[in-house]
């Protein structure tokens, strides 16, 4: 069944959306949880939240591509689960540490006044996105966006892990220039 078939039951409040979604796109969306959660049932927990957000807003939303509208709210569900998790202590997962790498890059802070400056700035790095290679887009997306470790990187694109490093540090120092570029200090 296509994204549109499921999409269609959605709309239609048929139970079979949740089955097909699990059967096309548990497993995409247990690895984006696990890579942050870094525990089974966690990720479990966060992928069956998905199924039932996607339920709540599907209708009225209408997602154009079905796989990156799971993939975000996955996402947005196991980094929620992790914040509460380790609200007081740093775990073994990848998003203090991919977080710590892209700090000097990006300017931090989420004071209600900053809503129209974190518009900006998720504008801006759509656009820096955009003038990236498509291999150096896949490894700067695959660290900081799916939050995958180096390591997994590498064997992903059949690049050395230094490969991986160089390229990182090197996109993100791209990313700092355009960023001042764009008026946007850091």
């Amino acid at each position: 069944m296509d994204d549109q078939q499921i999409i269609e039951l959605y709309w239609n409040r048929s139970e079979s959306a949740i089955t097909e979604t699990a059967a096309r796109y548990g497993r995409f969306c247990y690895h984006i949880a696990y890579r942050i959660l870094a525990n089974r049932e966690d990720s479990d927990e966060c992928v069956n939240d998905t199924y039932f957000r996607v339920w709540e807003v599907i209708p009225p939303t209408r997602p154009n591509l079905f796989s990156a509208f799971l993939g975000k709210i996955t996402r947005n569900l196991a980094l929620n689960r992790y914040a509460f998790q380790t609200a007081e202590k740093r775990g073994g997962s990848q998003i203090p540490l991919a977080l710590e790498e892209l700090g000097d890059c990006i300017p931090g802070g989420r004071a209600p006044e900053q809503v129209a400056q974190d518009r900006e700035l998720a504008e801006a790095l759509n656009r820096f996105l955009r003038e990236l290679s498509a291999e150096n887009r896949k490894i700067f997306l695959q660290r900081y966006w799916n939050l995958m470790p180096v390591k997994d990187i590498a064997i992903t694109y059949g690049i050395s892990q230094s490969n991986v490093k160089m390229s990182l540090m090197r996109t993100r120092k791209r990313l700092r220039n355009f960023l001042e570029r764009e008026g946007i200090w850091v």
